[in-house]
């Protein structure tokens, strides 16, 4: 059974800590320590694992970010991605083509995640949740 982990992005950057630190790979630009744990469980456990940014969103590691920026799905002001384009990345990049997703942020991100996966064949787990759903 393939598996693939989604980590929420994180409002914490680098550019918080370096403002001139340039354009950075999306695994080194978030520096929160949730992101950061995360991070490190779906090194260790994914076979593929993808960052949900509201901006990008479902982005490789190594994806790199140009520029500081401030995206939040809990704010529709702050214009985040749109469910129909996470639904169009999740078919063009293969992410409908593992059996199981595990996602590690909040419960919005879960929400966001069961929307964006919708009507595909996988199921969708969140960590705090009981169980499977999709």
């Amino acid at each position: 059974m393939a598996t693939l982990v989604v980590v929420s992005c994180g409002k914490a950057k680098i550019w918080d800590l370096n403002p001139a630190a340039g354009p950075t790979k999306a695994r080194k630009a978030y520096v929160g320590g949730p992101f950061r744990v995360n991070k490190e469980y779906a090194e260790r456990f994914a076979d593929r694992w993808v960052i949900l940014s509201a901006k990008y969103g479902f982005i490789d590691p190594d994806f790199v970010i140009p520029e500081n920026y401030d995206v939040t799905f809990k704010d529709p002001g702050t214009n985040p991605i749109s469910i129909d384009r996470l639904r169009e990345q999740v078919r063009e990049k293969g992410l409908c083509e593992f059996d199981k997703v595990i996602v590690l942020g909040g419960r919005i991100y879960f929400e966001v995640c069961k929307k964006a996966f919708e009507g595909f064949n996988v199921k969708i787990y969140a960590p705090d949740s009981r169980s499977f759903t999709g």
